[in-house]
């Protein structure tokens, strides 16, 4: 009796055993965006996915601190105010350099000067308009904000850039006054920076 239990007993382990589908293993899911150092998932915006509404954008970061949700937050803004400032300058540089190309100025030396000055500006001046326009506590007590800028405050600070550079550095813009006046000049390079350019 104990056999014909003791085999009774086998084959069902056996049967269970060839009958039963293989284990799946449990997939994590993929996400577009996660926190940088986590698998949480993120927002798009904190992966630099475009903001409607936002012409230019950059997040900033700050590292957990004892002194709070507000210290943070100033924090991650400057982080993306720097950040933000070298997009513009970046694009602005083209925007110069394209419009000085287009008048037929051949001087490749003067073209990168005037682009340089004008980038210089951008870096010198502060982000007026520029704002906080999302923030998200990340799961490793890290503070992540948006900031940006609308097309209008794009084509303002472009224009303002390149007229101050222009009146910084006189001599520079010289050569392209018999073509243009410097606010038409200024107004063209912003009006390239509000179609996104």
């Amino acid at each position: 009796m104990k056999k014909v239990l003791f085999a009774m007993m086998a084959g069902s382990v056996l049967l269970s055993g060839c009958s039963s589908e293989p284990k799946k293993q449990a997939q994590q899911p993929v996400y577009d965006c996660v926190f940088p150092g986590s698998n949480q998932p993120a927002p798009g915006w904190v992966c630099d996915e475009p903001v409607n509404g936002v012409a230019v954008s950059a997040v900033g970061i700050a590292e957990p601190s004892k002194a709070g949700v507000s210290y943070m937050k100033d924090m991650a803004a400057a982080d993306a105010r720097g950040r933000l400032a070298e997009q513009l300058k970046v694009r602005v540089q083209k925007m110069v350099k394209r419009y000085l190309g287009s008048t037929g100025t051949t001087d490749a030396e003067t073209v990168d000067k005037a682009a340089s000055s004008t980038t210089k500006t951008i870096t010198d001046q502060t982000l007026i308009g520029s704002k906080v326009y999302k923030s998200r506590m990340g799961p490793n007590g890290r503070l992540y904000v948006l900031v940006g800028l609308d097309k209008d405050a794009v084509a303002q600070i472009t224009k303002q850039a390149v007229k101050t550079s222009m009146n910084n550095d006189q001599a520079l813009w010289q050569q392209f006054k018999a073509k243009q006046s410097f606010d038409e000049m200024a107004k063209s390079i912003a009006e390239q920076a509000a179609q996104g350019q």
